[in-house]
């Protein structure tokens, strides 16, 4: 799953994309509103952590924005603002959901798996398909009762592919969700971390789960 956060304060910022990343997300930045419309604009993202008051364009018009162009993505914002009246209003025009600074982490954790959970079709807490199972609020993995251990990436692809069963996921569409701007694609391989991601799963008892269309991409199920 891919994150965009936005917001104004670099520490916060930073701190919440360097968690969010130990948690398997990719995720990329911006600390303006306006950098947040440019990137949403070309990036397919899966949910926005967008701050209320950013230099440039503010939270609340960023969001207007993005529903006025038809946009589906998550919204989640954040604010010092605890009055009842701008949560009203920052629901109203379309965020998901609401937190107020200051928070605690598992908090902003639990939140976005909810919005994840939700946008779009509904997504089941944990996943399932055939003899894997996968649990994105424990980051956790098995095949029957068998534990498997995955880097980030390996579970953000098994994620995605659980999560899109039935048909084939291009590479294209991979890097656009599980990998972020700043990725140096000459040094990721996705080819690579498919086949470490199935040496595990074979390992495990799980083999030839995850099968390969020529030219197409990837299909699990």
């Amino acid at each position: 799953m891919r994150i965009l956060v936005t917001e104004d304060e670099k520490d916060l910022a930073d701190a919440l994309a360097k968690g969010l990343k130990r948690q398997g997300y990719a995720v990329d930045v911006a600390y303006d509103g306006e950098e947040s419309l440019r990137l949403a604009e070309v990036n397919d993202y899966d949910l926005l952590i967008l701050d209320l008051n950013l230099p440039k364009v503010d939270g609340m018009e960023v969001c207007q924005r993005l529903r006025d162009s038809g946009s589906s993505i998550g919204i989640l914002m954040l604010t010092a603002r605890a009055g009842l009246d701008s949560r009203v209003n920052g629901l109203d025009i379309g965020a998901d959901d609401y937190l107020v600074k200051p928070f605690h982490f598992p908090e902003l954790l639990a939140r976005v798996r909810s919005i994840l959970r939700r946008e779009g079709e509904h997504r089941k807490p944990i996943l399932r398909t055939g003899d894997i199972m996968l649990d994105p609020n424990t980051i956790r993995a098995a095949v029957r009762d068998t534990q498997i251990t995955l880097t980030a990436k390996e579970f953000g692809i098994l994620e995605y592919l659980m999560r899109n069963v039935g048909r084939v996921v291009s590479q294209e569409e991979l890097l656009e969700h599980v990998w972020s701007e700043d990725t140096n694609l000459f040094t990721q391989s996705i080819k690579v971390h498919i086949n470490n991601l199935r040496k595990k799963l074979d390992a495990a008892g799980g083999e030839g789960l995850i099968s390969t269309v020529k030219g197409k991409g990837y299909f699990i199920g």
